[in-house]
């Protein structure tokens, strides 16, 4: 990552995003029964997709190629979830833990676009890709539905921490106290969905075939 961008908060919040998708990722591959390759790929992918295609767009080296500890978290991820039994991650835990990395890298994302010269509204968009494409990536090549096709807040989530980091920056506050809110709003509106079944309204046609 570049060194404008390296502080403990963002730091913290893209080791916590990098494992939280390593293990869904890896989760997803021990619940169909694959091998550990299997899993360690789905750990990759899941873990740096929506980083790789931020780097891509905004024209920056790919952090994970540089980073000599962001695939060793994948890989270790994946190990742990070879050796544990998936029933421990049932359940709404990883759910609420998905959340945590989803925006995490929102906000991460964000953060990395500004200090390139990305203009808000792109920047803001850059912080949405790095928290959803790794998950959208690792369903596609999983053959099932992805989240985003459900009504449930999950993209909106991203969307408020990613927006939230990105007006802060036009503001005279410290950039962890800026961080750390957008993360932790955007994680409650998650956090909620999860407890509540939130979800945007679906579209409805108001004009139905005669």
């Amino acid at each position: 990552m570049d060194e404008t961008v390296l502080t403990p908060v963002l730091d913290a919040l893209d080791i916590l995003g990098v494992a939280i998708f390593a293990l869904t990722g890896a989760l997803l591959a021990a619940k169909e029964r694959q091998t550990f390759v299997t899993m360690a790929f789905f750990a990759l992918v899941t873990g740096v997709g929506g980083g790789t295609v931020r780097d891509l767009l905004i024209d920056a080296p790919v952090f994970w190629i540089h980073d000599p500890w962001v695939a060793a978290i994948c890989l270790l991820t994946a190990l742990i979830a070879w050796f544990t039994p998936t029933r421990w991650w049932e359940g709404k835990l990883l759910d609420f833990a998905d959340g945590a990395g989803l925006t995490a890298y929102a906000v991460l994302g964000s953060a990395k676009a500004l200090s390139y010269g990305v203009p808000p509204v792109p920047a803001a968009l850059m912080g949405i890709i790095t928290g959803c494409v790794g998950g959208i990536i690792r369903d596609v090549v999983a053959g099932r539905p992805s989240i985003i096709m459900r009504p449930e807040l999950y993209v909106t989530a991203a969307a408020v921490s990613s927006v939230l980091s990105v007006l802060g920056s036009q503001m005279p506050f410290s950039s962890a106290w800026i961080w750390g809110s957008a993360f932790l709003a955007g994680f409650a509106l998650r956090s909620a969905a999860i407890q509540w079944q939130w979800g945007l309204p679906s579209y409805r046609d108001s004009n139905p075939p005669v």
